[in-house]
């Protein structure tokens, strides 16, 4: 099944992800689109939406996952000011695409979507680090 995703700038209006494979294993799929950085949640994994909304800034940051072959991967932080913050982990197969490498310190708006529509809006940073799990607050 061929991926679409139709947005409006920021925000989707239509995906077919919620009937893909990885939906309905519970993978989530993170989609780029200028300045935003929008989390695909299935409806299997959605309670985990609790644990990103106490965050005060989301931290994207692309790295080495040496536990999966030092395959290149991502790590979403969700900064909450505690020393034990929630965080994902994804590989490149629950993306669309990498920002450029110059995209690393760049501010952006993090958002995370069901099949209901937009649930969570936040603040967000993207960085390049070495390896993940990073799990480092910004330093910015």
């Amino acid at each position: 099944m061929q991926l679409f995703i139709r947005s409006n700038g920021q925000d989707i209006l239509e995906t077919n992800y919620w009937f893909t494979p990885h939906a309905r294993r519970g993978l989530f799929y993170l989609s780029w689109n200028p300045g935003t950085a929008r989390l695909l949640v299935p409806a299997a994994v959605d309670a985990q939406l609790d644990e990103m909304r106490t965050a005060k800034l989301v931290i994207v940051s692309h790295g080495r996952w040496r536990e999966h072959g030092e395959r290149d991967a991502l790590e979403i932080l969700f900064d909450d000011g505690s020393d034990n913050p929630f965080a994902l982990h994804l590989g490149l197969e629950q993306t669309d695409r990498l920002p450029p490498q110059t995209e690393h310190g760049r501010s952006l708006v993090f958002t995370a979507w069901t099949q209901e529509g937009e649930q969570l809006r936040l603040p967000a940073r993207y960085r390049v680090v070495v390896e993940i799990p990073c799990l480092q607050p910004w330093e910015g």
